[in-house]
């Protein structure tokens, strides 16, 4: 992978379509009025909303209600820590709100968009719970909402204090076209302080945004120190190395691209790129 993008082993630019949509609407109150217009010559059928659109009531309705939770999900499936969050809610309303967190993860692979939805029935019910703002967040961005996973995790932040969100508010950040604002939240002193794969995050991120400013000399001294050497087959270590050989092939550096497009592949025991499929092409270009 040549970005930040978590989920699309993709090179170049980002691995999601950028998205312009805004914050998730509240819902309006229902179109429908008390009385009828001024002049009270109309009956309330011929001014009303067709019965057969949804108004914005039931739309935040639906919202609420969230999509159907698997009868085989009981909620027991969250971690302990997640799980313990959600204590200082009422029974009933804490195992809903289990369950809709574990349908999300359940789904986030696959269908990331349910997820999502799964994800704002908890927030509807328990919007003032760091975990809850957390998984809304993490899922709104693997749906590809990018300003609304933003907002939410920006919110997660404020109530818990934690920076592990930093990489993917980054990588939003890239995809709203804010590459300088991704640059900003890799400088960030926490960054200095995390773990291995999550410091890879950030510094796939970090490369991807410089690409996107069109600094690929500065990508590449990105990458360069990162530990592109670790005889760690862990998929971090891929996707750093992924990330740099499709960096020196857009720089033009062939002949460097594809010996670590091998280099890659021969870690690469969960095909988690196409790393094979890249040296072949160069190959056959003569690289």
């Amino acid at each position: 992978m040549a970005d930040g993008r978590r989920r699309t082993p993709e090179s170049g630019g980002r691995g999601r379509s950028q998205g312009s949509r805004g914050a998730p609407k509240s819902g309006a109150r229902s179109g429908t009025q008390r009385g009828g217009p001024r002049g009270g010559g109309q009956s309330r059928k011929s001014w009303s909303r067709p019965p057969d659109k949804q108004t914005p009531r039931t739309e935040q309705q639906a919202r609420y209600d969230g999509p159907p939770i698997p009868e085989e999900i009981t909620g027991r499936e969250l971690d302990r820590s997640v799980s313990g969050q959600l204590k200082g809610l009422p029974d009933r309303l804490a195992l809903r709100v289990a369950r809709h967190l574990a349908a999300a993860g359940v789904m986030i692979d696959r269908d990331p968009e349910t997820a999502y939805q799964h994800t704002l029935a908890a927030r509807a019910r328990a919007s003032r719970l760091a975990v809850v703002r957390e998984a809304t967040g993490e899922a709104a961005y693997a749906a590809g909402h990018y300003a609304e996973a933003l907002a939410e995790l920006r919110a997660a932040k404020r109530m818990n204090g934690a920076t592990d969100y930093l990489p993917i508010m980054a990588d939003c950040h890239r995809a709203l076209g804010q590459p300088e604002q991704a640059l900003k939240l890799a400088r960030s002193p926490a960054v200095a302080n995390f773990a291995p794969a999550a410091k890879a995050e950030m510094t796939l991120v970090e490369a991807g945004a410089r690409r996107d400013l069109g600094q690929i000399d500065a990508a590449l001294r990105t990458l360069e120190l990162a530990p592109l050497q670790s005889k760690s087959r862990e998929p971090w270590v891929v996707r750093l190395r992924y990330a740099y050989a499709d960096a020196l092939e857009a720089a033009g550096r062939d002949t460097d691209a594809l010996a670590w497009f091998h280099r890659t592949h021969a870690i690469d025991s969960q095909e988690l790129t196409d790393a094979a499929a890249r040296a072949e092409e160069l190959e056959k270009r003569g690289a």
